[in-house]
């Protein structure tokens, strides 16, 4: 059965700084959480477009994951135990200081997809970011995955996203 989750969390730095960071693929095992002991095993990195000529200029181009980029990654299932499983992904599509979007080819759930989207948000003087996040997915299972869904993974989905943006700052200061 599938499910659907966002989120939205504005933060004090600007959008091409911030944008520059989440489209690192690197950057990813520092906004998830420790107890997950999250790893890249392989990332195969295809370059973005080149960013339009009258948008603002990217930070650090280079290290952005364009369409077709795959990321491997290994985690914990249940933290502080030593059971790993696999994650791999890929970048379906990108659009410079506006979006990114990540499906699951293979993992835990029958199927994931992951929409990041960045805008520039002016609060109280401060040039900002709004970052958003869309996830569709299904764990698969049927009921036992809905229950399964209700008891742990949209709880745990939603913890690990609220600790994102508690140490978000932190990392682009």
């Amino acid at each position: 059965m599938p499910h659907h989750l966002q989120f939205a969390h504005w933060i004090p730095f600007p959008l091409p700084r911030v944008f520059a960071f989440f489209s690192n693929p690197e950057n990813l095992p520092r906004i998830m959480p420790a107890a997950s002991a999250t790893k890249i095993v392989r990332l195969i990195r295809m370059p973005p477009p080149s960013p339009p000529a009258d948008a603002t200029q990217p930070t650090a181009p280079e290290h952005a994951a364009g369409v077709g980029t795959v990321i491997v990654t290994s985690f914990r299932i249940v933290p502080f135990l030593p059971i790993r499983a696999q994650w791999i992904a890929r970048i379906t599509e990108f659009e410079w200081n506006h979006h990114f979007a990540d499906v699951q080819e293979k993992g835990p759930f029958k199927s994931w997809r992951h929409r990041h989207e960045f805008a520039r948000e002016i609060r109280d003087g401060i040039d900002g970011t709004l970052v958003g996040d869309l996830i569709d997915y299904d764990p698969g299972f049927g009921p036992a995955g809905s229950l399964a869904n209700q008891l742990f993974i949209r709880p745990q989905t939603q913890s690990t996203f609220a600790a994102r943006q508690k140490i978000l700052p932190d990392l682009l200061s």
